[in-house]
């Protein structure tokens, strides 16, 4: 939930790759596996303390959410809902129009919700929840992008890490979804507080990397635990 990058790969197709960094003292997370929600098939990690997520994929919809919107903001529980239960509801709706005009984000703490959809032409689209007011800004899905969470991250380690992912694609014409775990893993220079992979202190650290990957009409995804070094693969279509 704290860092994201999206690269484009053909008229329908992208590579979209999150690192999850969170308290070691929190469970680790469930393994993505496939619920029905309103009745359509959605695959997503399970955060094992709060039951909601971070990631979720369908065959029109991937949502990733990030913590904090713009900046650093101050944590003033009590909430009305977990963050993570957000892209849950997301999928009890029949678009993106129906979800935005009636879903409440009132109660619920400062985030980033970006959702790309792939049901007709592609289309990725940027909500920011401020705590007050719900900002949107439609993104090109035909270039690259990344965002790190601004709970975590000031401005300029986010924009330190946008120069690291130019930098990598610049090195690398063709991107290769191996390519891409690999800048997830090992991005950076050398400093563990806000590389790629992070660990601050052995209490906050990168504790997986889930990716999708569509291609065509296949949709696939790999769940990279990197606490017990274990690796999960998927293929929907």
């Amino acid at each position: 939930m704290c860092v994201l990058t999206y690269i484009p790969t053909g008229k329908q197709g992208f590579i979209l790759t999150n690192n999850r960094d969170e308290a070691l003292a929190r469970p680790k997370a469930i393994p993505p596996k496939k619920y029905i929600i309103n009745g359509k098939e959605v695959y997503f990690p399970k955060d094992a303390q709060a039951g909601g997520t971070w990631l979720a994929t369908s065959n029109d919809f991937t949502l990733c959410l990030l913590n904090g919107a713009f900046e650093k903001h101050k944590h003033n529980p009590p909430y009305r809902q977990s963050r993570g239960q957000i892209i849950l509801d997301f999928f009890k709706y029949d678009s993106v129009e129906d979800f935005i005009n009636n879903y409440s984000f009132e109660g619920i703490e400062n985030c980033t919700l970006i959702i790309l959809s792939t049901k007709n032409n592609l289309q990725l689209c940027e909500f920011r929840w401020d705590g007050q007011m719900l900002h949107y800004s439609a993104k090109n899905p035909n270039e690259p992008h990344i965002w790190s969470s601004s709970t975590l991250y000031p401005a300029e380690v986010c924009a330190e890490r946008e120069k690291w992912f130019a930098d990598f694609r610049e090195q690398n014409s063709v991107l290769s979804k191996e390519q891409v775990i690999n800048f997830h893993l090992n991005g950076g220079t050398g400093d563990n507080h806000n590389d790629m992979r992070m660990n601050r202190n052995d209490e906050l650290v990168t504790q997986c990397v889930f990716q999708v990957v569509k291609h065509n009409q296949y949709l696939s995804f790999s769940f990279h635990d990197l606490l017990s070094e274990q690796a999960l693969f998927y293929r929907v279509l």
